[in-house]
Protein backbone atom coordinates (compact mmCIF):
# COMPACT_ATOMS: atom_id res chain seq x y z
CA UNK A 1 0.00 0.00 0.00
CA UNK A 2 1.25 3.47 -0.86
CA UNK A 3 1.86 5.80 2.06
CA UNK A 4 -0.08 9.03 1.67
CA UNK A 5 1.11 12.15 3.43
CA UNK A 6 -0.97 15.22 2.60
CA UNK A 7 1.78 17.54 3.93
CA UNK A 8 4.34 15.92 1.60
CA UNK A 9 1.93 15.97 -1.33
CA UNK A 10 1.08 19.63 -0.76
CA UNK A 11 4.79 20.49 -0.53
CA UNK A 12 5.43 18.76 -3.85
CA UNK A 13 2.33 20.25 -5.52
CA UNK A 14 1.59 23.69 -4.06
CA UNK A 15 -1.39 24.08 -6.41
CA UNK A 16 -3.48 21.62 -4.36
CA UNK A 17 -6.55 22.84 -2.51
CA UNK A 18 -7.31 21.93 1.08
CA UNK A 19 -10.85 21.15 2.18
CA UNK A 20 -11.18 23.43 5.17
CA UNK A 21 -13.66 21.47 7.23
CA UNK A 22 -13.07 19.81 10.62
CA UNK A 23 -13.07 16.32 9.11
CA UNK A 24 -11.73 13.38 11.07
CA UNK A 25 -10.90 9.78 10.27
CA UNK A 26 -13.37 7.07 11.20
CA UNK A 27 -12.38 4.16 8.92
CA UNK A 28 -9.75 1.51 9.51
CA UNK A 29 -7.75 2.96 6.59
CA UNK A 30 -6.42 6.36 7.70
CA UNK A 31 -4.52 7.26 4.52
CA UNK A 32 -6.35 7.02 1.21
CA UNK A 33 -6.70 8.66 -2.14
CA UNK A 34 -8.13 8.32 -5.60
CA UNK A 35 -10.29 9.94 -8.24
CA UNK A 36 -13.43 11.62 -6.97
CA UNK A 37 -16.98 10.54 -7.59
CA UNK A 38 -19.18 13.36 -6.32
CA UNK A 39 -22.59 13.31 -4.66
CA UNK A 40 -24.66 16.18 -3.24
CA UNK A 41 -27.45 15.19 -0.88
CA UNK A 42 -29.10 16.48 2.28
CA UNK A 43 -29.99 13.94 4.97
CA UNK A 44 -30.77 11.36 2.25
CA UNK A 45 -28.16 8.73 1.36
CA UNK A 46 -30.05 7.07 -1.51
CA UNK A 47 -27.43 8.09 -4.10
CA UNK A 48 -24.57 7.03 -1.82
CA UNK A 49 -26.22 3.62 -1.37
CA UNK A 50 -26.44 3.23 -5.17
CA UNK A 51 -22.84 4.35 -5.60
CA UNK A 52 -21.26 1.88 -3.13
CA UNK A 53 -23.00 -0.96 -5.00
CA UNK A 54 -20.84 -0.18 -8.06
CA UNK A 55 -17.20 -1.22 -8.59
CA UNK A 56 -15.02 1.41 -6.91
CA UNK A 57 -11.74 0.84 -8.77
CA UNK A 58 -9.87 2.63 -5.96
CA UNK A 59 -11.88 5.84 -6.27
CA UNK A 60 -13.08 8.12 -3.48
CA UNK A 61 -16.71 9.09 -2.99
CA UNK A 62 -17.03 12.74 -1.95
CA UNK A 63 -20.41 13.56 -0.42
CA UNK A 64 -21.60 17.07 0.29
CA UNK A 65 -24.33 16.65 2.86
CA UNK A 66 -24.43 20.38 3.48
CA UNK A 67 -22.72 19.90 6.84
CA UNK A 68 -25.91 18.50 8.38
CA UNK A 69 -25.43 16.80 11.73
CA UNK A 70 -29.05 15.61 11.99
CA UNK A 71 -28.93 12.36 9.99
CA UNK A 72 -26.03 10.00 9.31
CA UNK A 73 -25.20 9.51 5.63
CA UNK A 74 -23.00 6.42 6.12
CA UNK A 75 -23.18 3.46 8.46
CA UNK A 76 -21.52 0.09 8.80
CA UNK A 77 -23.55 -1.63 6.06
CA UNK A 78 -22.75 0.94 3.36
CA UNK A 79 -19.12 1.15 4.51
CA UNK A 80 -18.77 -2.64 4.28
CA UNK A 81 -20.33 -2.64 0.79
CA UNK A 82 -17.97 0.15 -0.34
CA UNK A 83 -14.93 -1.74 0.94
CA UNK A 84 -16.08 -5.00 -0.66
CA UNK A 85 -16.56 -3.25 -3.99
CA UNK A 86 -13.11 -1.67 -4.08
CA UNK A 87 -13.72 1.95 -3.08
CA UNK A 88 -10.68 3.59 -1.46
CA UNK A 89 -12.71 5.87 0.78
CA UNK A 90 -15.55 8.23 1.46
CA UNK A 91 -15.26 11.90 2.44
CA UNK A 92 -18.47 13.33 3.89
CA UNK A 93 -19.46 16.90 4.70
CA UNK A 94 -21.90 15.46 7.20
CA UNK A 95 -22.01 12.71 9.81
CA UNK A 96 -21.84 8.92 10.00
CA UNK A 97 -23.08 6.30 12.46
CA UNK A 98 -21.98 2.84 13.64
CA UNK A 99 -18.61 4.39 14.43
CA UNK A 100 -17.09 1.35 16.16
CA UNK A 101 -18.06 -0.99 13.33
CA UNK A 102 -16.91 1.46 10.62
CA UNK A 103 -13.55 1.64 12.40
CA UNK A 104 -13.08 -2.09 11.78
CA UNK A 105 -13.83 -1.89 8.04
CA UNK A 106 -10.92 -1.64 5.55
CA UNK A 107 -12.11 1.65 4.11
CA UNK A 108 -11.05 5.26 4.45
CA UNK A 109 -13.83 7.36 5.96
CA UNK A 110 -13.64 11.04 6.83
CA UNK A 111 -16.64 12.95 8.17
CA UNK A 112 -17.55 15.83 10.48
CA UNK A 113 -18.67 13.55 13.29
CA UNK A 114 -21.26 10.99 14.26
CA UNK A 115 -25.00 10.83 14.92
CA UNK A 116 -27.08 7.74 15.67
CA UNK A 117 -30.08 8.54 13.43
CA UNK A 118 -30.12 7.04 9.93
CA UNK A 119 -30.73 9.08 6.82
CA UNK A 120 -33.96 9.39 4.95
CA UNK A 121 -34.51 7.48 1.69
CA UNK A 122 -36.34 9.78 -0.72
CA UNK A 123 -34.05 9.40 -3.73
CA UNK A 124 -33.10 13.08 -3.51
CA UNK A 125 -29.72 14.46 -4.53
CA UNK A 126 -27.33 14.88 -7.45
CA UNK A 127 -24.37 12.88 -8.65
CA UNK A 128 -21.30 13.73 -10.75
CA UNK A 129 -21.58 17.47 -10.22
CA UNK A 130 -19.06 20.04 -9.02
CA UNK A 131 -19.20 20.32 -5.23
CA UNK A 132 -18.40 23.51 -3.32
CA UNK A 133 -17.18 22.15 -0.01
CA UNK A 134 -14.93 23.65 2.62
CA UNK A 135 -13.75 26.46 0.35
CA UNK A 136 -12.85 24.09 -2.48
CA UNK A 137 -14.52 23.09 -5.73
CA UNK A 138 -14.32 19.33 -6.20
CA UNK A 139 -15.15 18.16 -9.71
CA UNK A 140 -15.86 14.58 -10.73
CA UNK A 141 -12.53 13.02 -11.66
CA UNK A 142 -10.40 15.30 -9.48
CA UNK A 143 -7.91 13.52 -7.22
CA UNK A 144 -8.62 13.46 -3.49
CA UNK A 145 -6.05 12.47 -0.86
CA UNK A 146 -6.75 12.15 2.86
CA UNK A 147 -4.90 11.38 6.06
CA UNK A 148 -4.95 12.56 9.68
CA UNK A 149 -3.65 15.98 8.56
CA UNK A 150 -6.60 16.75 6.31
CA UNK A 151 -8.03 16.28 2.83
CA UNK A 152 -6.51 17.80 -0.30
CA UNK A 153 -7.79 18.03 -3.87
CA UNK A 154 -5.77 18.11 -7.08
CA UNK A 155 -6.67 18.30 -10.76
CA UNK A 156 -3.91 15.79 -11.49
CA UNK A 157 -2.69 12.56 -9.84
CA UNK A 158 -0.01 13.18 -7.23
CA UNK A 159 1.11 9.57 -6.64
Amino acid sequence: MTTISTPDLSDAAPEVSVIELPLKNFGQITQFGGQAVTIACHEDNSLLKQCVEEPGHGRVIVVDGGGSRHRALLGDMLAAKAAANGWAGVVINGVIRDVDEVGRIALGVQALGSHPVKSEKRGVGQREIDLHMGGVVIAPGDYVYADNNGVIVSKRPLL
